[in-house]
């Protein structure tokens, strides 16, 4: 972790000019905090421009229509409230109002993002509140409901419920971050009395990774895939030596380790994260542990791709790489052996290397730490992404066994919908809005919110693809959002399409509905940009090959009259 110090010093460098834009708001000091959050994020280069509004500033700030948070126009806005602050409060109700106090702190707090939804589209960053035990009643505090202790932790409950009602809102949760360090380490009550500031310097550069971790996944910077050595990191001992039935696993020797880990990678991979194999091994004695060992928590089915032979490991994850069809910044490898991590370090410098502790005993507990899997999207469909995979990779062994890809691709039998954003799809849509970046061709971001607003607004054109086949259902796989420029004209501001369907005819079945949505709703030209990013490459050339015509900077237009559609064999189904 980063020193304040070594953070002040970074946010010197002035954010580039396509940052995003963060406001932070206390009811405490927060300009420290937001020194460190700049420094940060110029050292993880995550371009964000940070406006501290000042001390105690929230209600003028929020509440005002021509304050400066609104002038700034954030991209995102971090409300701090410090539970000292709100301890203060507490103690000046009578001892009968404070059994209400939780629920008028989130009549507050709910305020605010109302007030915040109607003048931005900004996403809040909600921070949880931090533990303090004011002791009134000693331990038995914690069962009387007129105890700050009682009111504070009914509180955090009750504000996570509302965050999970409401699009829009991400917790920044400052209450993990102070149970890493203790209240100690975290808060320092001379500081508090002589600067209102609620979190010491040294514990600024904690609070500050919470924040950018939530930024960067508003950004898109998502890890989707964790590859994972095997002897010695799934389990104790080496399998070709010892046998599957010897190794650590379970209750033996130091089995529970491995086994709490197992079910840590479990949560991950239900949660929507890929695991993959990646271990210098004889593939069949490398699989057998997970086939006949009772112990294993994980089983062969977890894993999106399972590469095990006596390659290095750098090509093997290339291999990975390229099956998943995802981006290398997108991978964590957990391997350990230090020569193995510094060979991949040192060959794929994007992928994110962790130095494991030598004790496996703290394995978990150090990965926990690193939050590698920040995300700003959830659906509760998370398992299926491995089976997807798996089945993507039956696909491409039947390909072979085609003369020709128009052969391979009829063979499919795909059936394609398109729908306009319906609310029980609006985290989908923003979740691969979030996540996707190599077929992105604006690579806007958006949160649920965003989508709810497009889906509701008239001038909008939306429209969310699906994908199945014979193998099976690819779920969401594009997304367009068009926006009227004017009675006759449609710009396309996104189209993204995830790159496990790519060359299958998607992009062409795409533009295709797009096309004729379009023309049925009397609109006679459709006009498409590409901005250029270092993922998106790919796509350059997109619109050209679609039909489309060039009209320059990266400007493409086509005529609904006149639009012929490319070649494709996928079905529309009726049920869209």
């Amino acid at each position: 972790m980063y020193t304040f110090k070594e953070l002040r010093r970074a946010a010197k460098t002035p954010a580039p000019g396509k940052a995003r834009a963060l406001a932070i708001l206390g009811n405490c000091s927060t300009q420290f905090l937001a020194v460190a959050v700049r420094g940060l994020a110029a050292l993880e280069n995550l371009p964000l421009a940070v406006l501290d509004a000042g001390y105690d500033q929230i209600e003028a700030q929020v509440l005002e229509d021509g304050s400066e948070l609104y002038a700034f126009a954030p991209d995102s806005v971090l409300l701090y409230l410090a539970t000292e602050r709100l301890y203060e409060d507490f103690l000046e109700l009578t001892p009968e109002s404070r059994r209400d106090f939780a629920d008028s702190v989130l009549v507050r707090l709910e305020m605010y993002w109302d007030a915040i939804g109607r003048h931005t589209s900004a996403a809040i960053l909600q921070c949880t509140f931090t533990e303090l035990a004011d002791r009134a009643l000693g331990n038995f505090s914690c069962r009387v409901d007129s105890t700050f202790t009682y009111q504070l932790r009914r509180l955090n409950f009750r504000l996570q419920e509302r965050m999970a009602a409401r699009a829009g809102v991400y917790p920044v949760d400052l209450l993990a971050v102070q149970a890493e360090l203790g209240r100690e380490r975290f808060f320092d009550p001379a500081l508090y009395y002589s600067a209102k500031m609620a979190v010491r310097l040294d514990a600024l550069p904690y609070a500050a990774k919470a924040v950018v971790d939530v930024e960067a996944a508003l950004s898109g910077r998502i890890k989707k895939c964790v590859v994972l050595d095997l002897d010695n990191t799934l389990w104790g001992g080496v399998v070709g030596d010892d046998g599957p039935e010897n190794i650590e696993i379970g209750h033996l020797g130091r089995g529970h380790v491995f086994t709490n880990f197992q079910r840590w990678l479990k949560e991950l991979k239900e949660c929507g994260v890929l695991l993959a194999v990646c271990s210098k091994n004889d593939e069949a004695a490398a699989k057998r542990p997970f086939e006949s060992n009772p112990e294993m928590v994980l089983r062969l089915e977890d894993f999106a791709v399972f590469v095990a032979n006596w390659e290095d490991k750098a090509a093997n994850i290339r291999l990975i790489q390229r099956t998943l069809n995802i981006g290398m910044d997108s991978m964590v490898f957990v391997d350990d052996n230090p020569f193995e991590r510094e060979l991949v370090r040192s060959m794929i410098p994007e992928i994110r290397v962790p130095e494991l502790p030598e004790d496996p005993a703290l394995y978990l507990d150090f990965l926990q730490k690193q939050n590698y899997f920040e995300t700003a999207a959830y659906t509760g469909s998370g398992a299926d992404r491995t089976k997807l995979y798996q089945a993507e990779q039956a696909r491409e062994k039947l390909k072979s066994s085609y003369a020709t890809l128009d052969e391979y691709l009829e063979s499919l039998e795909m059936v394609g919908s398109a729908r306009p954003f319906e609310p029980s799809g609006y985290s989908r849509v923003a979740q691969l809005t979030q996540r996707s970046n190599q077929f992105n061709l604006r690579t806007v971001r958006y949160t649920e919110a965003d989508i709810r607003r497009l889906a509701e607004d008239p001038d909008c054109l939306t429209l969310s693809y699906e994908l199945r086949d014979r193998f099976g259902d690819h779920g969401l796989v594009g997304v367009i959002v068009g926006r009227k420029t004017d009675a006759d004209t449609l710009f396309i501001d996104t189209w993204l399409m995830s790159c496990r369907v790519l060359k299958r005819g998607m992009e062409e079945f795409i533009i295709a509905v797009l096309m004729d949505r379009a023309k049925r709703a009397g609109i006679r030209w459709v006009v498409g940009e590409y901005i250029p990013t270092p993922k998106n490459g790919m796509v350059r050339d997109i619109y050209k090959s679609m039909g489309f015509e060039e009209l320059g900077e990266n400007r493409f237009r086509a005529d609904t009259e006149r639009f012929r559609p490319g070649k494709f064999h996928i079905k529309e189904s009726e049920e869209a």
